[in-house]
């Protein structure tokens, strides 16, 4: 590749893209390979004669609509049925099946118009004659056939509730015979598929390492595992990813936070209670691999300290606006959908249209995370002379609070959710990893349980395994990582409905936003520094908490991993938009963000990235509401003290840094009483005009800071002023920087972050640099990459001093005096050449 002279802006473009078309193509689309084959679910058999007696059309249809059509037409659909149609008789209802093919007795529209089930259909209208139920209940005996020369209908699926272990089949072929292999090439056995052939070495580790822990295993990595000739290095592997606690949970901790609303770039917050991040308990469970059912038990009832609380909260601003919205009304929605796969925002307004739920089931559920222990319901917003007591939806599971307290509500929840009788829990589960590891799901709608599986025992079988091995969310991806399923090459999205989808293989998935810059870090060896915010507590003098090297998770999502799919998480998150979009293209070839990972990492692999410079002086920032502080603490923390020597200095950097703040409009930060000494007396800061205004705010009069008025200068959250002091002979800076107006924090705000003084140019990145020996979170790939760079980059200019000419690309020049000058030339098309070399030969 070679660069013209003028290419310099296209040439930082293609290192862009270059990196960006690399990163996404890393699950290896060459190695598609699409296996034929139709899904066709199971079919019911039945005993049928050579020609059926009863025609839907002729003898069926016309019974039906004169008795049922005043209320289940299409229009009308009353408790959501429709007869109005063969397809609609067969779809049924809220209630379910209205007809089992093959068995009247069975058939719950049969039971209805007997009265054998209250009440008795049709409701107010004049009762089915025997002979008119003897010629429904034929047809239905007889398989429901659209037409006598129609095949008998197949049954409408119907979700268990209970987990039934299935029984495994003989084995197809000798390498698939662990259970979950021998159900699948039973599978494509019965669709005459021969044995599917396995990737290769090197695409499985790049499967398993970016799977289980996000990250691209280095090229030593790689290389060691693709040469190892142990046969079962492929199980090894997976149990050596698994066994990092840290790189795991630094991984799969963003999947949760999308299911459990966590996030630690976003706060919600209202006049009466606080959004609270569970982060740290979700980090801990996942290292120390907590079993699911106690992993569900405490996030539905916390009552340790360390518990975490926060996920029952909610975002709370809602419950002013809609009914439907209350944070009781939240939790139910979703701990129903999170945990059993059941959408209830629908029936939290009205009766569900699409769903067998009804309002009255979305606020039993509510009641049993509500204040009170009975709600009243609202339809669309209109109260209802109607109330709701806790009962689960399952009712079969349900079972009575010993008291109406709201923590014995609670733990009966929990109790519910965990019952070992309650398939649904573990069921959702495996079918929510299954769709992160292959792209779609035994269930195609994670968030809809009661659709039908393209495997039935798979998903049972994996949901009995997981429960009887304690909930093991760890073995449990282990036995999915090594089936032979996850191990066939990636086939192309599917687009076809359920009853049409045929499983070939895991489907090509592009890189969340996480893996993608977690993938530009590991290469470069530039990771994020996550600073810790200052926690309520600290004492004036007392140091902030050292910055910590990080994943891209932990700090707040940039444009560019939001136009790849990071979401705002204020609703529950089962899956990201994967379609390609005109707004991740522009990121992608001309963004800021990607152009600034690029552009450091280049110089960070070049050994040309300068050690961020330490500031003069650091204090934390913290405020929150009077009414949340705990007794014996502040609401804030006092101004914080300077007094600087600048006899040196040319410049200053005042720096405001937030760390995750909810109400930086109420509390304020200043920089009060600032001011300089030098030889005509003192200078005060608010005298000079800063070479940067967009940070202060107006109003510069006097500052209400600690209960009294001083002066000084108002500046925002976050903010970045620098003042131009070079030839003023100042010799001292003083000051004290704090916040104002802090009484007007409400319950649930708080203000947090760091003020900082440089008198060098600060790298935004660096403020806090990490503390001496941290380590970063990914492994050798970053500094592999730069021993190759420098090695590769010393052989060329040594070639280029052999042949007395310039190295091409490497900045190296004679000097006046006929040396060599090596110093790279950063920056234009060097820097992107090198750059896009580089990354290319990470990969």
């Amino acid at each position: 590749m070679s660069f013209g002279p003028a290419s310099a802006k296209d040439a930082k473009k293609a290192v862009c893209f270059l990196a960006a078309f690399a990163a996404f193509a890393l699950y290896g689309v060459s190695y598609s390979d699409t296996l034929p084959g139709a899904l066709q679910a199971a079919r019911a058999e039945h005993s049928q004669p050579a020609t059926p007696a009863v025609d839907y059309q002729r003898d069926v249809h016309p019974i039906l609509a004169a008795k049922c059509l005043t209320c289940h037409s299409q229009e009308k659909r009353s408790g959501g049925l429709s007869l109005a149609a063969y397809t609609d008789v067969l779809d049924g209802g809220r209630s379910g099946a209205a007809i089992r093919p093959g068995s009247s007795a069975a058939s719950l529209l049969v039971q209805r118009i007997t009265g054998e089930v209250e009440p008795p259909m049709p409701l107010r209208l004049p009762a089915l004659g025997a002979a008119e139920i003897a010629v429904i209940r034929s047809w239905i005996d007889e398989g429901a056939r659209a037409t006598p020369a129609s095949a008998a209908a197949r049954p409408k699926w119907e979700a268990p509730l209970a987990l039934e272990r299935p029984a495994i089949p003989e084995t197809v072929w000798p390498r698939w015979s662990a259970p979950p292999d021998r159900l699948v090439s039973a599978y494509f056995a019965t669709r005459n598929i021969a044995e599917p052939t396995q990737v290769s070495d090197a695409v499985f580790a790049r499967r398993a390492y970016l799977d289980i822990w996000g990250l691209l295993p280095s090229p030593g990595e790689l290389q060691t595992f693709v040469t190892d000739a142990n046969p079962d290095k492929r199980a090894r592997l997976v149990e050596q990813l698994l066994a990092d606690g840290d790189k795991y949970a630094q991984h799969w901790i963003s999947f949760w936070n999308d299911l459990l609303r966590n996030d630690e770039g976003a706060n919600y917050y209202s006049e009466t209670a606080s959004r609270k991040s569970i982060t740290e308990w979700l980090l801990g469970a996942l290292e120390h691999n907590l079993p699911y059912d106690q992993f569900v038990r405490k996030l539905l009832h916390p009552i340790g300290p360390q518990d975490p609380e926060g996920f029952l909260v909610g975002v709370n601003w809602r419950g002013v606006v809609s009914a439907s919205q209350t944070p009781a009304m939240q939790a139910a929605q979703n701990t129903a959908q999170i945990f059993l796969g059941v959408n209830l925002k629908c029936n939290a307004c009205h009766d569900s249209f699409i769903s067998k739920w009804k309002l009255k089931d979305a606020y039993a559920m509510a009641s049993f995370f509500s204040d009170e222990g009975k709600l009243q319901l609202y339809r669309c917003d209109v109260a209802q002379d109607q109330h709701a007591e806790p009962a689960f939806l399952f009712r079969e599971l349900d079972r009575v609070p010993p008291s109406p307290s709201l923590a014995d509500r609670r733990a009966t929840a929990a109790d519910i959710f965990t019952d070992p009788r309650n398939g649904r829990l573990p069921r959702t589960l495996v079918n929510r990893l299954w769709q992160r590891l292959f792209g779609r799901g035994l269930v195609e709608n994670a968030d809809e349980m009661d659709g039908e599986p393209w495997s039935p025992a798979l998903l049972d079988w994996l949901a009995s395994d997981f429960v009887e091995h304690g909930y093991d969310i760890k073995r449990l991806i282990a036995t999915i990582v090594m089936s032979r399923a996850y191990q066939l090459p990636a086939v192309p999205r599917s687009g076809e409905p359920s009853r049409a989808y045929a499983f070939g293989g895991p489907e090509i998935r592009r890189l969340t936003a996480e893996q993608f810059a977690d993938a530009i870090a590991s290469m470069t060896g530039d990771w994020h520094i996550y600073q810790p915010p200052a926690r309520g507590g600290t004492t004036p003098g007392t140091a902030p908490p050292p910055g910590v090297y990080t994943r891209e998770w932990r700090v707040a999502a940039s444009a560019l991993t939001r136009a790849l799919g990071r979401p705002i998480r204020d609703q529950v998150y089962s899956t990201r938009d994967t379609q390609a979009t005109t707004l991740q293209g522009l990121e992608l070839v001309n963004g800021e963000t990607l152009t600034h990972w690029l552009h450091r990492g280049a110089r960070n692999m070049l050994g040309e990235l300068a050690p961020p410079p330490d500031s003069r002086f650091v204090a934390p920032m913290f405020a929150r509401s009077q009414t949340q502080t705990p007794a014996g603490q502040s609401a804030s923390l006092a101004p914080a003290s300077f007094d600087l020597d600048v006899t040196n200095a040319t410049a200053l950097w005042l720096i405001v840094q937030d760390t995750g703040s909810t109400a930086v409009d109420k509390a304020e930060a200043v920089w009060a009483e600032a001011a300089f000494a030098g030889p005509n007396g003192m200078t005060p800061l608010s005298a000079l005009m800063p070479v940067d205004g967009t940070g202060l705010r107006s109003g510069n009069g006097p500052i209400d800071v600690a209960g009294g008025t001083l002066p000084g200068i108002r500046v925002k959250t976050p903010s970045r002023i620098v003042y131009n002091i070079a030839g003023k002979g100042f010799t001292r800076f003083r000051g004290a920087a704090g916040l104002e107006h802090v009484a007007a924090l409400a319950q649930g705000e708080n203000v947090q972050g760091r003020f900082l003084i440089f008198d060098t140019e600060p790298d935004m990145d660096r403020l806090v640099p990490p503390a001496p020996g941290a380590a970063a979170h990914g492994h050798s790939a970053g500094r592999r990459s730069r021993i190759l760079v420098r090695a590769r980059t010393c052989a060329v200019r040594r070639r280029a001093r052999a042949r007395g000419t310039r190295a091409p690309g490497s900045g190296a020049s004679r000097t006046r005096d006929g040396r060599w000058s090596c110093r790279p030339a950063l920056g234009g098309r060097d820097e992107a050449r090198v750059s896009a070399h580089l990354l290319r030969g990470c990969l």
